[in-house]
């Protein structure tokens, strides 16, 4: 029987690395990509900041051309959706009517925007931001006099729209069911030293407050935010970043084993070991904090195509790679490397006032995850430090002077400073 080769589901930025490394690699059986979108593989992290702006066109967002999968043998079939996988038959049927068998299937459906279970959801001026559609929605919405902005959710997604919105010259309220802004992400050091940074640029936070209630017009136009404490917000517009789902329908019914994710195995094999999952939609287990984790960042997917790609070829190894993440903010770049979940000391390092330092967090004295501004050798060495699994006590972070770039070139540190 000829080989069926390998079916990547997802065009966004794991699956497009998947199909890549496979034919990097010298994977010589046929390799097909499917995108639930009308478009060729995008970036999506500028959707929040320079494509809103016009600072980024809408061709600069493109990561691979058609010419890409011509020169590389790469099938790539785009606007249609994958349906229903047939485990026991190895392939997947997709909307349009069209069956491909597979040899070795991926998963990298991504993940879709959190919605509130509030009414008024559906009124018209009330977006999220997603995909590349959903992108050229809100820039024609931003585009023109100043408007009432409302975003619900203060993290990485919500900030950066406000800040973004903010430069475009918009009034803009942020409303967050959380105490501090990016609780879940950030240290409180760099959650409360972030949100004073975004009120000093006119953005008003409201914390720890939940929104009960959108209001629109006869016309059915968003006009009110209502929150739980009686006030009302008037709102042009709504934006909604309060998170994202994993898109696991096509797994679950395929009888694969989910959970806030697919599941998967150190090497990203699913219960099936035909099928991978990777990305967004992927729940893998985290060496680091013992416990299975699904994270949301291009490092991890592109990272994870690469582990899956190598698993393909015959090159299997379990995924170790450390996480990092960035945020652009207030004409500022956040950099974090490593998990800080479950740290319970800091250390800062560097000038926060000059907006120049890194906040460095350990979990029983183990250097576990370091968020950097203005300091990107410091990210850099974070990561190689982490990565090794080596890095300062907290007594060492705390002596007076020290700083990472010094530890690193130390003779008696294993890690060397970044070129």
């Amino acid at each position: 029987m000829a080989a069926r080769g390998v079916v990547v589901i997802g065009a966004g930025q794991g699956g497009l690395d998947t199909v890549a490394a496979l034919r990097a690699k010298g994977y010589g059986g046929p390799v097909t990509l499917v995108g639930e979108e009308p478009v060729p593989p995008y970036q999506r992290p500028p959707l929040s900041k320079g494509f809103l702006t016009g600072a980024v066109a809408r061709a600069e967002l493109t990561l691979r051309t058609e010419s890409f999968f011509a020169a590389h043998d790469i099938a790539l079939v785009s606007g249609d959706r994958a349906q229903h996988i047939e485990a026991e038959r190895q392939r997947v049927r997709l909307a349009s009517g069209s069956t491909l068998g597979y040899d070795k299937l991926v998963l990298a459906t991504g993940s879709r925007p959190r919605t509130l279970p509030v009414p008024g959801m559906d009124l018209s001026g009330v977006l999220t931001l997603r995909t590349l559609a959903d992108a050229e929605a809100l820039r024609t919405a931003l585009d023109g006099p100043p408007r009432q902005i409302v975003v619900l959710g203060a993290g990485f997604v919500g900030l950066e729209l406000a800040s973004t919105a903010r430069v475009l010259g918009h009034d803009v309220t942020v409303v967050e069911a959380q105490r501090r802004v990016l609780a879940r992400a950030l240290s409180p050091q760099m959650s409360q030293w972030l949100a004073e940074r975004h009120a000093q640029q006119g953005v008003r936070l409201l914390l720890g407050q939940e929104v009960t209630a959108l209001h629109g017009t006869a016309a059915g136009e968003v006009a009110v935010v209502r929150l739980r404490d009686g006030r009302r917000l008037p709102a042009d517009l709504v934006v909604v970043g309060v998170g994202a789902l994993p898109n696991t329908q096509l797994a679950a019914e395929a009888g694969l084993l989910v959970g806030d994710g697919v599941v998967v195995d150190r090497w990203l094999r699913t219960d099936d070991r035909s099928v991978y999952a990777i990305g967004d939609c992927a729940r893998f287990p985290s060496t680091r904090l013992g416990r299975h984790i699904r994270l949301e960042s291009v490092q991890n997917a592109s990272d994870q195509a690469r582990c899956v790609a190598a698993a393909i070829c015959g090159e299997s190894a379990p995924y170790t790679a450390v996480p990092w993440f960035w945020s652009e903010q207030c004409a500022l770049r956040l950099q974090m490397a490593g998990l800080i979940a479950g740290h319970d000391e800091t250390v800062t390092v560097g000038d926060p006032d000059g907006a120049r330092f890194s906040v460095l967090c350990f979990r029983e004295g183990r250097l576990t995850g370091v968020e950097s501004v203005g300091r990107p050798a410091d990210h850099g060495i974070a990561r190689r430090l982490l990565s090794s699994d080596t890095g300062p006590s907290p007594a060492e972070a705390r002596t007076p002077g020290f700083d990472l770039k010094s530890y690193a070139t130390k003779p008696s540190s294993p890690v060397p400073a970044p070129a």
